[in-house]
């Protein structure tokens, strides 16, 4: 009973399936020196009482307030952590033109590590105050304000898995923002990859390099292959951008006569710790292949319905097997908030399966069975972010990481709507889903140490 670093008493909610909440009242949390949860009790459990009156009174005994409840810690898995600059901004043009606009000149700035350090100090901790534990983060083409990225998550507590971006193809790419060549990218990502893996060795609750081509489009055939290699070499995670757009779709399938799914496969570049972000124009025999090789996607809500085109088939994909979290997707997603994504999750859906075009007659408006309930968006935030990355994150549940957000349900600057003090729990849950802002969200910690407080 004395290996217990922390232990918490209140009341969680978690996913128990991608549809099914469990509401875990009253319950203990003891959390070991590695910062998982060693041991979860229910008050009914024989020992609940004698590990609270062992504990009540000590530093590491913790028993949550009156309207306070626990939270898994959000998974994001498609930041820009370059372009929160920019966010709330530059949401006016076509991808292509967003790109070269507004974006490459923002991102080219980061060869000053000063103004990066300014940027990615202050995401970081933002992400955190809206909840987000784990983030999976492009960063720039540069390999020393990429390292800084790595180097603040690390610092700061948050566990990131951080990517240094690989652009090199000349005629895609601006001269003033790209790799060199091929060679140097690959031997600058090498290099990333090595000391990222040596800062993660000082690192409780972990930093990874990602192997990022930023986008097909962007990227020679000879760094698309070498990228492969890397993964391989190094069981790096691997991230990238699959068929977002009209454009980005169509340009793959001229350049290779093939979409972009099997081309990122023929270079490695698929596999069961690869996260494709969007994904939005995935044709079956596509999401087959990503179900195949255990790829997973990073679903942005948000951004879709700016730069996408379309919006995601999320049951479709999800009933073939592949693995499904969220993504902001700062800054084509102009909030930092999973709480805003996962409630345009629902809209999204809501909108795919009714159609929106009224002149057209209601059974021909939409596609039936598209519609998600926030219980679905809650595990993509949570439970399906840790599934994609095959980290054990994003669950209230024994084995998993001690990361949690709590949230203060009755503080006076955002006080949610509850009046009755017997309210049912699951309306609080959903209450909490669709109203939260950051000034509740109390406290989050992050592989058992506490990381941000309000």
């Amino acid at each position: 009973m004395n290996n217990y670093t922390q232990i918490f008493v209140g009341t969680a909610f978690t996913s128990d399936s991608s549809e099914k909440i469990s509401i875990l009242k009253d319950y203990l949390f003891c959390i070991n020196h590695s910062g998982m949860i060693s041991k979860i009790v229910a008050p009914q459990d024989e020992e609940y009482q004698l590990l609270i009156e062992t504990h009540k009174g000590q530093d590491h005994f913790h028993v949550l307030d009156d309207g306070h409840y626990l939270l898994p810690g959000f998974v994001d898995l498609h930041v820009h952590a370059p372009q929160w600059a920019q966010s709330g901004t530059a949401q006016d043009l076509p991808l292509y033109d967003w790109l070269n606009t507004y974006t490459f000149p923002l991102e080219a700035k980061y060869s000053d590590l000063d103004f990066a350090q300014s940027v990615y100090g202050n995401l970081v901790d933002t992400l955190l105050a809206n909840g987000t534990t784990t983030a999976l983060y492009f960063a720039t083409v540069h390999k020393e304000a990429s390292l800084l990225l790595a180097e603040i998550c690390a610092q700061k507590g948050q566990r990131g898995l951080v990517g240094k971006v690989v652009m090199d193809d000349p005629e895609q790419n601006p001269p003033y923002y790209r790799d060199q060549d091929a060679e140097t990218a690959l031997r600058e990502t090498e290099e990333f990859i090595l000391a990222v893996k040596e800062l993660n060795k000082t690192v409780k609750q972990g930093v990874y390099p990602v192997v990022t081509p930023r986008f097909i489009p962007s990227c020679s055939d000879e760094a698309l292959k070498g990228l492969g290699d890397l993964a391989l070499k190094y069981d790096t995670h691997i991230q990238s951008h699959c068929s977002e757009s009209d454009w980005a779709h169509h340009y793959v399938k001229e350049r290779f006569n093939k979409h972009d799914a099997f081309a990122l496969n023929d270079f490695g570049l698929l596999s069961d710790k690869s996260v494709m972000a969007h994904s939005n124009f995935l044709s079956d025999e596509d999401a087959a292949l990503f179900a195949e090789t255990g790829t997973a996607i990073a679903h942005c809500p948000l951004s879709n319905a700016y730069f996408a085109n379309s919006v995601l088939p999320l049951h479709r994909f999800r009933k073939m097997g592949i693995d499904i979290g969220l993504g902001t997707d700062i800054s084509a997603g102009a909030t930092p908030s999973l709480y805003d994504n996962a409630k345009q999750a629902v809209i999204s859906s809501r909108m795919l399966e009714d159609g929106v075009n009224a002149n057209l007659p209601a059974d021909e408006r939409g596609v039936a069975n598209s519609r998600i309930t926030i219980n679905e968006a809650f595990y993509l935030a949570t439970a399906g972010g840790g599934e994609s990355l095959s980290i054990p994150v994003g669950r209230i549940k024994e084995g998993y990481a001690w990361d949690v957000q709590i949230i203060d349900t009755k503080v006076p600057a955002a006080k949610l709507p509850i009046f009755d003090p017997n309210e049912d729990l699951y309306d609080i849950f959903q209450k909490i889903m669709y109203n939260v802002r950051p000034e509740n969200i109390r406290e989050v910690w992050v592989q058992g140490e506490k990381v941000h407080t309000r």
